[in-house]
């Protein structure tokens, strides 16, 4: 899959991004605003799992995020399961490089989309930490809604963490749809 989203390209991961994508991960400000689970230092190693479980999914959930041939972040959906099937809860980041031109808001703009036409998701939320600004503000701008605060929900570096949830629904999507023409 390809879009080409102006600013940056969301497509399919590739064999071969593993070689730079280290650069761009390994970055101890982009691992404050992600779960545990995402390395830091990120390594080749890391880079190389990453690309393995990414490449051919039966599900294609996660996406380069592509500028100028290069993959400089990634932005993905967590389906859920069971009576959570039609929901999903969507997660990126970039390459501290390309932060402050747009590039997030058009990647997160794709993946909406493609959350609603392809997938027939019901809602897509997003769940940042309350002190992450700057996505809280790339989620209100593509149209996403603050649903409510979720206290000392997280534990980052052993500090208590408050997170935010924010929402957007087929209903939103299909009201975006039609004022766009």
């Amino acid at each position: 899959m390809t879009i080409d989203c102006g600013s940056c390209t969301v497509r399919s991961w590739q064999y071969g991004d593993e070689e730079t994508l280290p650069r761009h991960a390994s970055n101890y400000t982009i691992w404050l605003n992600l779960r545990d689970t995402f390395p830091h230092p990120y390594t080749l190693a890391d880079a190389q799992r990453w690309i393995q479980y990414v490449v051919d999914p039966a599900l294609e959930t996660n996406f380069a995020i592509d500028v100028a041939g290069e993959a400089v972040g990634n932005i993905g959906l967590r389906v859920g399961e069971d009576i959570d099937r039609y929901s999903a809860e969507v997660w990126y980041w970039l390459g501290e490089q390309h932060w402050g031109r747009g590039i997030i808001t058009a990647a997160l703009t794709a993946i909406t989309n493609i959350a609603f036409s392809e997938l027939s998701l019901l809602r897509v939320e997003a769940i940042p930490f309350a002190r992450n600004t700057a996505s809280i503000r790339v989620l209100e701008k593509v149209g996403y809604q603050r649903e409510g605060l979720l206290r000392w929900s997280a534990v980052k570096e052993g500090i208590a963490l408050d997170k935010v949830v924010y929402s957007y629904t087929s209903d939103d999507w299909l009201t975006a749809q039609a004022a766009n023409g």
